[in-house]
């Protein structure tokens, strides 16, 4: 896993658990699935994570919830949001704070 960028892949929805990492793999990428944030942030990976790909919508603790604990803790960690369902506000609040 050394020579390659770790990609977290975070979201409760099991399908996308299981394809996107195999997809991910494929383009050459080492992948981490988590289930939950909450997973995630306890996880030996959080720190070699290079790329986080992150469900806004989840039980618990959200995507938006995590992408502020980690910036509340200084991880500059690149992130893509997925989600099933059309939210313009979180969007927003997403890109407000930093996502692209």
């Amino acid at each position: 896993m050394a020579s390659r960028s770790l990609v977290s892949v975070v979201g409760d929805d099991e399908s996308v658990r299981e394809s996107l990492p195999d997809l991910l793999r494929e383009c050459g990428c080492a992948v981490q699935a988590f289930s939950s944030a909450e997973e995630f942030l306890v996880s030996e990976h959080l720190g070699q994570t290079r790329c986080l790909i992150l469900d806004i919508a989840m039980p618990g603790m959200s995507g938006l919830d995590l992408q502020r604990e980690l910036r509340r803790r200084g991880e500059e960690i690149p992130i893509v949001f997925v989600t099933a369902h059309r939210d313009d506000i979180a969007r927003a609040r997403a890109i407000e704070q930093g996502a692209v």
